[in-house]
């Protein structure tokens, strides 16, 4: 016998059992649903502001389109390769030395017996985390400036005097070290959760087949938090066309003989910004950063995919 229309249970219209079931757990996670919400879909509605030529006159709504004009002014500037290039460049050395590092780092410290001391260094390491980049600026300053401490090293040593905010070769090496230094406590606690939540019977299980420390490591330490290396990486992917504006702005200064090595897409388009005041050109260029960052994601997701199902983010 068929059921009738109203015989027919629709389970659409009932509550989730799932809902239910983890309504706490939805609940403590609304804040973050509607910061997520506000500050990252709501602003979506002003992407039409890159396709306009906008002035305070007319309001940003009866602005003319000038279609892809911003884009193209960016595009065809002399600066536009050299900022994507070192954007992207920093970027990569970050994402490889900075997970490489981490990881060891993580592994070192589940390797430390006294909690006293993986305390300590758990919390010296994450400290630097806290520092905003204005702070870690003047710290760099009282350094490497003209009568910082490592150059008052060099002059005593009788050395040649070197100054540090007029050689461009070793800018890219100060900045990786300086955002690695920054960052590597949070990076490593995150890896270093991930190692702990291991269970101890894999470990045990490789001892007893007389794998040494190293061995155990290699074949099943790194091995079971992979899934979480390469969802970090792929999350730190997503930005690749993004640069932390603190470390690229405050750090360096404003030297414009460094602009060559230290000059990247955030910091371009604010001083471009500051400059002309055409918050059209801005908005293209934040445009494509999103897009190109959304593509990448997709592209390194798929290759995961394509290497390993199960590591994949999506």
């Amino acid at each position: 016998m068929y059921k009738t229309e109203k015989s027919v249970k629709r389970p659409f219209l009932a509550p989730s059992r799932h809902a239910k079931k983890n309504l706490q757990l939805t609940l403590l996670a609304l804040p973050a649903i509607l910061l997520i919400l506000v500050f990252a879909y709501v602003p979506m509605g002003g992407v039409f502001i890159a396709f306009k030529n906008v002035n305070y006159t007319d309001g940003i709504l009866r602005s003319p389109w000038v279609g892809f004009t911003n884009f193209k002014f960016f595009f065809t500037s002399s600066d536009a390769w050299m900022v994507i290039r070192n954007t992207l460049s920093y970027n990569i050395v970050f994402i490889a030395v900075g997970t490489f590092l981490s990881v060891v780092f993580a592994i070192l410290l589940n390797e430390i017996v006294s909690r006293r001391w993986l305390k300590t260094y758990q919390t010296v390491f994450f400290f630097p985390y806290f520092f905003s980049w204005i702070i870690v600026a003047y710290m760099a300053y009282s350094f490497i400036g003209p009568y910082g401490i490592l150059t008052s090293w060099i002059s005593q040593l009788g050395m040649e005097s070197f100054d540090f905010y007029s050689e461009t070769w070793i800018w890219p090496i100060m900045l990786t070290f300086i955002n690695i230094w920054k960052g590597l406590g949070y990076v490593s606690i995150i890896f270093y959760a991930g190692i702990i939540g291991i269970p101890q019977e894999y470990f045990e299980a490789a001892q007893m087949d007389g794998a040494s420390k190293l061995q155990a490591i290699r074949h099943v330490t790194i091995p079971l938090i992979m899934p979480l290396i390469t969802i970090m990486t792929l999350l730190s992917i997503g930005k690749i066309f993004y640069s932390d504006f603190g470390l690229f702005f405050f750090v360096p200064r404003e030297v414009g003989q460094l602009f060559p090595v230290t000059q990247v897409i955030d910091t371009y388009v604010y001083r471009m910004l500051k400059v002309s005041g055409d918050i059209g050109m801005s908005s293209a260029v934040g445009l494509f950063q999103s897009v190109m960052g959304f593509i990448v994601v997709l592209l390194s997701n798929y290759v995961v995919r394509k290497i390993d199902d199960d590591n994949k983010l999506f």
